[in-house]
């Protein structure tokens, strides 16, 4: 021990003060660069996606090509796990049904096990009849068309996502391939019948998504929530809605997400819903049964029956999902590896197995890392959420994608499901102001607290209505942009 009048005191003294500062420092370092590990890991597997694209291809014309393309690919599927993914875990999330990690966890599987084995493994070069094949035939032009439409999309998405607004994936891409095919070959290049028909989609998409949720809502607080005896109405009707949810989920997942598997028709994919429904509302009664037993005749009651429930469909929701979706991220990637290594642009085209783990992972990638922002978003921050409430987002999502394949509709499953949320928060706002008669005179107090007193918080209405609108045109115009750059830079202009 050092005495004051110790010459060394007062180095040691400055030393202390010294290391003192460079200890800060490296807290502040630490502080400083944690927002910067999930853009550096993206990085690298978009790097790592480029590198396995160059030595799966090898060298020769066009290697390149793909590798710029692979690594823009890997981009629009990390961006569509941080972005799309949120709608399906979000409402459970919410409802704390499960925790954040957990869900994180199980949706990270589910898409990761949807994209690879239930993945289509043939997609239209052109996104679904968007643009003619014929008008962007010349494969050079083609590849760069395609290139600028997965840029734009993942550019866009990127960007939703970071404004906290869930916007479709699907109609980021289309707009992406309108754009370029517009820049590429003029207005007459676009099949505007197909694209009015997605602009409805705006606005049918939500619409059934939200008065079908309230629907349920509506239900179960007539036939549950609101009876004298609520545990003997949760034995009767619960088994029946978990019946109901297990059948929808069958015809969902037999129409959206086993199509590699087995091809089925839309009425054999309901046949299968309603065999595996009728079973299942059988068998869960006596479950229901037991697990009510012994429980308060509380709300809170009712909504331990329905957690877990609500878990397996945001599970099988994002099954689904990587089904489905994964075409967004890969679907132009494979059209450019089969330009360049066939010479020619197809009306359609295998997806090669490496593609699809690039996107497969690249979703699980983009929800692990800059997924939870859109979940919180989805979950709590739009109107507060529980067990039942979230249950009803998650059927009306299945629901409505079956009644619109049904109709022919092109929908979002982004729409619907936020649609849902908006759905089942306004019919609370309605039954609690007309029916309760809980309408408190709030005229008195400034427009920020009326707003915040709201159950649907209107701030997040506008930004993602915002969004929703402008996507097609604002990637379109993206599109056409990178197009027109991409070709002046190829010496193609």
């Amino acid at each position: 021990m050092t005495s004051p009048a110790d010459p060394n005191a007062k180095a040691i003294k400055t030393l202390d003060k010294d290391l003192g500062r460079i200890g800060l420092l490296e807290q502040a370092t630490m502080f400083t660069a944690r927002p910067l590990v999930g853009p550096g890991i993206a990085l690298v597997f978009m790097a790592l996606a480029g590198l396995a694209a160059a030595t799966i291809i090898g060298a020769g014309t066009g290697t390149w090509v793909v590798v710029i393309a692979a690594v823009i690919g890997a981009y629009m599927a990390v961006n569509i796990g941080a972005n799309d993914v949120a709608n399906n875990m979000g409402p459970a999330v919410g409802a704390n049904a499960v925790t954040l990690g957990g869900a994180l966890i199980i949706a990270a599987i589910c898409e990761t096990a949807g994209a690879l084995l239930a993945g289509g493994d043939v997609v239209s070069t052109v996104s679904r009849g968007i643009v003619a094949p014929e008008s962007v035939a010349e494969p050079q032009v083609f590849v760069w068309a395609m290139m600028a439409a997965l840029l734009a999309g993942a550019l866009w998405i990127h960007l939703a996502t970071a404004m906290g607004a869930p916007v479709s994936t699907t109609h980021s891409i289309v707009g992406g391939v309108m754009g370029a095919g517009i820049a590429a070959a003029g207005f007459g290049a676009v099949n505007w019948p197909t694209m009015a028909a997605i602009a409805a989609s705006w606005v049918v998409s939500p619409l059934m998504g939200g008065v079908i949720a309230a629907l349920f809502l509506a239900l179960i607080n007539s036939r549950i929530l609101y009876r004298e005896d609520r545990i003997a109405a949760a034995r009767t009707w619960v088994p029946v809605l978990i019946g109901l949810m297990g059948g929808v989920f069958a015809t969902y997942m037999a129409m959206k997400g086993l199509k590699k598997l087995v091809d089925v028709s839309l009425g054999e994919s309901v046949m299968i819903g309603v065999a595996v429904g009728i079973p299942l509302a059988l068998l869960m009664r006596p479950v229901i049964r037991r697990q009510s037993r012994g429980m308060e005749n509380r709300v809170k009651s009712i909504k331990a029956l329905f957690s877990i429930p609500l878990v397996l469909s945001a599970a099988l929701l994002s099954f689904a999902h990587g089904a489905n979706d994964v075409a967004n991220a890969v679907g132009p990637l494979a059209a450019i590896v089969h330009v360049i290594q066939d010479g020619s642009s197809g009306d359609r085209v295998q997806i090669p197995y490496w593609v699809m783990i690039t996107g497969a992972l690249g979703l699980s990638v983009g929800l692990m890392l800059f997924g939870p922002k859109l979940i919180n978003i989805v979950g709590s921050e739009i109107t507060r959420l529980n067990a039942m409430r979230a249950w009803c987002v998650a059927l009306s999502a299945a629901l409505v994608v079956i009644l619109a394949s049904w109709l022919g509709l092109p929908v979002s499953s982004t729409h619907i499901a936020i649609g849902g949320i908006f759905g089942v928060g306004f019919y609370r706002e309605w039954y609690h102001e007309k029916i309760l008669k809980e309408n408190r005179d709030l005229s008195a107090l400034p427009v920020e607290e009326r707003t915040r007193r709201k159950v649907v918080r209107r701030s997040h209405l506008m930004t993602i209505m915002t969004a929703w609108v402008i996507t097609v045109p604002a990637t379109a115009v993206l599109s056409a942009g990178l197009f027109f750059a991409a070709t002046l830079l190829a010496g193609l202009r």
